[in-house]
């Protein structure tokens, strides 16, 4: 008997509790979520949002859905219901916001290929510390007295091969550049030697999977891409275990330093290698192409840019043999329409084009709630392609980051974020300027270029490639 009232009375509790939670909810005012479209079931609206498009443009996908929603709306991508966003003001608060309402949210995919140590997929403390590792590497100071020299040597290396009335793939010489530069930061890897072109082989097979559908089947590029992962994870091990057996004290790349200076494990130290030498070598090459795509159908930049960079090159002419000298830290500081125009390429050619994000707790942003859990996307690009915040925004128009001139936004610079913002910073901004900087002072005082009779395109992908390669027709100039 005491055992059937018991359950009674159970039940009795949870049929009360039942009432009280429904209560509750109703009590709660009902999010307001804004305008969207959630898609198909399962897949979304990912298949559209990822089809390829001009990279000067933010895609007819995200034109229809601003026009249809507005700068912010819901949708459902990467298979999670997200807030997409192309307003400035809420891309800065998340950015800003970072570790207390929104979080970095990649991908399992990309964790999986780019390592679950990668400065792209930590978050927290372990991000901080990387980070930290990263910018003492890349300081000032360094990028002064190092890397500058190391800069411009590359720079030489690679354009001192291109000939006369040739034409090459400017695509394929940026990456030949930038993967030089950082094979040697990173490990002390010499240009042209066997093991650093079979590194760059393996990196190159690697580089496709990134980039590719995540299908982990034979055959398939993300497959070979984890194979090549492999390889190179192993080639930068044995170069770790080199250091360590011949107690090394040298510290000019970040490897040495690395092993030297920190308390990482092995696997945390071959992921950071892995994932700073895709992040140092994949988005300056692509700056760097983007910078000659657009330049080549501007001339009246070209011309600015030669008086700018000739007139660095005669001063530095030695008084008694005539010859070049070397950049110094000045010269740089010299190079501001330069400036302009790296700032330009990175507003209209957006390497990164988005950010994933997601909503640590529930947040309310202007009128819309954002809920807990949710992903959330902020377009850089559709801010730096904005027409109510730079005029004609889809106009290579480097003046428009000068004082005083035509063409330009109030405080353009407000909403420039090329290299993301908050404490995600990209560690490598700074380098990756003073790659472009030197790149175009030596490009535009040995050569003019045009665009060859099969002209390409820069595509978004999401990530921006030029499909056929970016072939120019080059000339030397005569020196004066």
């Amino acid at each position: 008997m005491w055992d059937h009232l018991g359950v009674e009375f159970t039940l009795f509790l949870l049929c009360l509790s039942l009432i009280f939670l429904n209560l509750c909810k109703r009590k709660q005012k009902p999010l307001n979520l804004p305008p969207g479209n959630m898609g198909w079931p399962f897949l979304g609206e990912t298949i559209a949002y990822l089809k390829p498009y001009t990279a000067n443009t933010i895609g007819k996908f995200m034109e229809q859905h601003i026009s249809r929603y507005g700068k912010i709306y819901k949708s459902h991508l990467f298979g999670e219901p997200t807030i997409v966003s192309a307003d400035a003001g809420l891309n800065r608060f998340i950015l800003q916001n970072e570790g207390k309402l929104f979080e970095c949210s990649y991908p399992r995919s990309i964790g999986g290929i780019l390592g679950k140590w990668s400065m792209l997929v930590l978050v927290g403390e372990m991000h901080r510390d990387m980070r930290i590792i990263s910018l003492n590497f890349l300081s000032n100071s360094r990028l002064k007295t190092h890397l500058l020299r190391e800069v411009e040597k590359h720079t030489l290396l690679v354009l001192s091969k291109w000939t006369h009335n040739s034409v090459i793939s400017a695509q394929d010489e940026s990456k030949k550049f930038t993967f030089n530069l950082m094979a040697e930061h990173i490990m002390s890897l010499e240009p042209g030697k066997p093991e650093t072109e079979q590194l760059k082989r393996e990196y190159i097979t690697f580089m496709k999977g990134v980039v590719s559908a995540p299908l982990n089947f034979p055959g398939t590029a993300y497959r070979k891409a984890l194979q090549s992962r492999s390889i190179i994870l192993r080639f930068i091990e044995r170069k770790m275990e080199e250091r360590i057996e011949k107690k090394v004290e040298e510290e000019d790349d970040l490897l040495g330093w690395v092993v030297k200076n920190s308390d990482l494990s092995k696997e945390q130290i071959l992921d950071l290698v892995l994932s700073l030498l895709f992040a140092g070598h994949e988005t300056s090459s692509v700056a760097i192409s983007l910078a000659i795509y657009f330049l080549q159908a501007c001339p009246s930049a070209v011309q600015q840019l030669r008086e700018e960079h000739m007139e660095i090159a005669m001063a530095k002419r030695e008084k008694e043999t005539g010859e070049a000298v070397e950049l110094s830290w000045d010269d740089y500081k010299k190079m501001e329409f330069t400036q302009c125009v790296i700032s330009e390429t990175l507003r209209l050619g957006n390497v990164v084009r988005f950010l994933h994000r997601k909503a640590l707790k529930d947040v309310r942003y202007k009128e819309y709630d954002i809920p807990c859990g949710w992903k959330v996307l902020p377009v850089i690009a559709a801010v730096h392609l904005d027409p109510t915040l730079y005029e004609q925004p889809w106009h290579f128009n480097p003046w428009r980051w000068q004082g005083n001139t035509h063409g330009r936004a109030p405080n353009p610079t407000n909403h420039m974020m090329p290299f993301g913002g908050g404490p995600r910073l990209c560690a490598g901004s700074e380098l990756a300027k003073l790659q472009m900087a030197v790149f175009i002072h030596h490009l535009v005082l040995n050569f003019q270029w045009c665009a060859t009779a099969d002209s390409d395109l820069p595509y978004a992908f999401p990530f921006v490639d030029f499909p056929k390669g970016l072939y120019i027709s080059v000339k030397r100039l005569e020196k004066k």
